[in-house]
């Protein structure tokens, strides 16, 4: 089996095109993106902690990712479910000001990586076009991936995050035929809207223990202990 081909921030073409994306977008930026169903419950609890994690970690440094979610059936302009705030709160995440948003073509062709909830989302992602196929995973299955990058073959810090976060993208998207999912369930990531704030809780801990070592390996920077 061969690595997958090229596409939109990845594959050989990349050092040709370090300057603009595909799109014309500027390259100093990394757009990553969060997909769920209504974009109240899961998207804002993975969005808002990717930036509380980055924050934690890199500081001002980490301005070049930028994060945003959106739903497949998004409720466009709805506040965050008041669980999800409480989820947030719980890992000291900012949850002011969210606002939910419909996914739209222009989300998918902005974003370098797109990190869904579910199998479901991530079909829906592709479907789409734009390219998005190498740089569409579940979170979970992110996490995986990346869990089977050596370090030692992703850009230091020092040249830059958004170099180190497209070679991220690269390489788990070479290695997604060959590391499988244990199940179909280990990819996921259950909705818990209309929940009590108990499964709420046990969902905002699984995101948190998938996103830890996705933020470790964008940034280099593991987690303060």
């Amino acid at each position: 089996m061969t690595a997958p081909g090229a596409g939109r921030g990845i594959g050989d073409g990349e050092r040709e095109a370090e300057q603009t994306t595909t799109f014309g977008f500027p390259r100093d930026t990394f757009h990553i993106l969060h997909v769920s169903t209504g974009n109240v419950c899961r998207s804002p609890i993975t969005e808002r902690l990717t930036r509380h994690f980055l924050m934690e970690r890199l500081g001002v440094l980490g301005g070049g990712l930028v994060v945003t979610s959106a739903g497949t059936w998004g409720h466009e302009g709805a506040p965050m479910e008041a669980n999800a705030e409480a989820v947030l709160a719980d890992f000291g995440a900012d949850a002011s000001g969210f606002v939910g948003r419909e996914l739209l073509d222009e989300h998918v062709i902005k974003a370098d990586l797109v990190l869904t909830a579910t199998r479901d989302h991530r079909a829906q992602v592709i479907s789409m076009g734009h390219s998005a196929g190498l740089r569409t995973f579940t979170l979970k299955e992110f996490t995986r991936l990346v869990r089977a990058i050596d370090p030692a073959t992703l850009p230091p810090l020092e040249d830059g995050v958004v170099l180190r976060a497209r070679a991220l993208v690269r390489a788990a998207a070479a290695l997604r035929g060959w590391l499988l999912a244990p199940t179909a369930e280990a990819d996921e990531v259950h909705d818990p809207y209309g929940a009590p704030l108990p499964f709420f809780r046990s969902i905002g801990d699984e995101i948190h223990e998938a996103l830890d070592p996705v933020v470790t390996a964008l940034t280099g920077v593991p987690a303060r202990t």
